[in-house]
């Protein structure tokens, strides 16, 4: 296979990475603990946790989970949290506890949560007081017995830690009642751990680090089986093919996207611990003011997100007041960037905004825009070092430059598979290449770009969201015959949720659907658009033409 994209790769970036350069991300963090020690890993809030008191409390939280709790390598711990500080000290003491971690959005309906929980077979949660409510709702249709519970302000220093947290329930009112009998608050977790001894296990690239929920465009949400190397490799790759110039000493990556996405997992969280940098962490970054008021008051040489998150700043007032003389590296993923985003982005910053490309299922990066790109070109750059990637036709055969085809990936950042899913593993998992489902075309040079898309998938901010569940929640609703979910274009989202609905009964509104839609999915996945018909295409067979549907839409 020719691989014309290394002519295009800059002349520091390697072709190859060594995908075993540590064992696993236990053996990073403790490197980056013994590298970089007092300086300062994760901010949030204006306290700041360096590596070592990092590794401080998750040895404790790891050592709780052991020898508290009794659990076992291979076990499996949910996160539910947005991004706060507790998030690493979690994340990296189960990981060094040999466990699974199991991210969760913390914005899940109940039915959503639930399905996770089952599905994953996590025994313990880690979760915020202001999410608590949701999961005692469901929590004895689940196999979860150990409830970690915090509070937002809960590894902030005193005053603020009481300060923040009576703000949050007692004025702002954003914890809803909840009873979680067994819960045990983080903080005790932690003195109780500070007192145990930590048993270090044996933790290889081949042992499950991530189950990392999404979608499909049948069925439910699965779980991407992510092992250590799959992380490790990924990392190695987006370091070597970023370059010294933009990772370097003393970086500070701002951290908007949910730590549980695996985009600021791996970009942010992983990649600027690894070469000694600082998270600064915005716990709500729809907060937009608040949001750009960090930005003034805070040094920083990177920024990571979605379209819709760099269009949000650039439209809030004060934030071409930001001083933007240190930043070095802006990255968009998860979604399309916008050509008049980016050059509006960089405008204002003086800064281009590199695209990259990957799923969850890749861990998630397959490729970047090379950073010595100097503006938009409307691509998803080049394959990243050990990362082929190819074009097939309908029935497999490879697509020409120049020609359409389903993009598929091959590499060491690839997922094992689905969890307990091999039916659907064999969907997308042929010797060792991911079908990806997205319709693109290579240039000559090497550079890719996504022309369609071959799911159904619809994509809102970065998120994915499945057609199949809109659907059955939809149908749930005693007035709906039928439906077909599918995406509508939109300026600041690049998708929203479209459902094209037949009554059964003709006094169905569309407000009555999209409060019962909110009583069931989360925000991103409520439809912003319903329209009624009197029957939906089909083929010959019965099954609805989400295509057809999609392109009356956009006509």
């Amino acid at each position: 296979m020719d691989f014309p994209w290394l002519k295009s790769y800059p002349a520091d970036v390697p072709s190859e990475i060594n995908p075993n350069q540590f064992n696993s991300l236990v053996d990073l963090l403790e490197q980056c603990v013994a590298e970089y020690g007092d300086k300062p890993a994760f901010s949030n809030m204006d306290q700041v946790l360096s590596y070592r008191e990092l590794d401080q409390q998750s040895t404790a939280f790891a050592a709780y989970l052991q020898h508290q709790l009794g659990l076992k390598k291979g076990d499996r711990v949910a996160l539910m949290m947005p991004n706060l500080l507790q998030y690493p000290v979690a994340l990296f003491g189960t990981l060094r506890a040999g466990l699974v971690v199991v991210n969760v959005n913390p914005l899940y309906t109940a039915r959503e949560l639930e399905h996770q929980l089952k599905d994953s077979g996590a025994s313990t949660i880690v979760i915020v007081a202001n999410f608590a409510s949701t999961l005692a709702e469901v929590i004895e249709h689940t196999p979860v017995k150990n409830v970690i519970l915090t509070e937002l302000g809960d590894l902030l220093n005193w005053p603020k830690r009481s300060i923040v947290n009576f703000v949050v329930k007692s004025v702002k009112k954003m914890v809803p009642a909840f009873n979680l009998p067994q819960a045990i608050p983080l903080r005790q977790v932690l003195a109780q751990g500070a007192k145990l001894p930590y048993q270090r296990p044996e933790v290889c690239g081949d042992d499950i680090a991530f189950l990392q929920y999404t979608g499909g465009t049948t069925g439910v949400s699965k779980g991407a089986v992510l092992i250590h190397r799959n992380m490790v490799a990924n990392l190695e790759q987006a370091a070597a093919f970023m370059g010294k110039e933009i990772l370097g000493e003393n970086e500070v990556v701002i951290t908007a996207l949910p730590l549980y996405h695996i985009f600021a997992l791996t970009a942010n969280c992983l990649m600027f611990m690894k070469i000694g940098g600082c998270n600064l962490l915005i716990t709500n970054p729809r907060d937009m003011p608040a949001f750009v008021k960090t930005l003034k008051n805070n040094r920083f040489t990177g920024i990571t997100g979605v379209n819709t998150l760099f269009n949000g700043l650039l439209n809030t007032p004060g934030f071409d007041q930001v001083n933007f003389s240190q930043l070095k590296l802006c990255l968009g993923g998860g979604m399309a960037v916008q050509r008049a985003v980016a050059e509006k982005w960089q405008e204002v910053t003086g800064t281009r905004l590199l695209e990259g490309y990957g799923l969850t299922e890749s861990s998630p990066a397959a490729s970047f825009s090379p950073y010595t790109s100097t503006g938009f070109d409307g691509t998803i750059g080049l394959p990243l070092p050990s990362t082929q990637m190819r074009l097939v036709d309908e029935i497999g055969n490879p697509s020409a430059p120049g020609e359409r085809g389903e993009i598929q990936i091959k590499g060491p950042q690839v997922m094992a598979g689905y969890w307990q899913r091999p039916d659907a593993t064999a969907e997308v998992l042929k010797d060792g290449w991911l079908s990806t489902g997205d319709i693109g075309v290579m240039s000559e040079e090497g550079y890719f770009t996504i022309v369609d898309r071959k799911k159904d998938m619809i994509l809102v901010s970065g998120f994915n969201v499945f057609p199949n569940e809109i659907e059955d929640v939809v149908v749930m609703h005693d007035k709906v015959i039928e439906v077909a979910a599918i995406g509508a274009p939109d300026e600041k989202a690049g998708e929203v949720v479209k459902i094209v609905v037949v009554r059964k009964d003709d006094s169905l509104t569309k407000e009555e659907l999209v409060a019962h839609c909110r009583e069931h999915l989360t925000g991103y996945k409520v439809p912003r658009h319903v329209e009624f018909r009197a029957e939906l295409p089909k083929t010959n067979v019965g099954k609805i033409l989400r295509r057809a549907l999609r392109e009356s839409s956009a006509a």
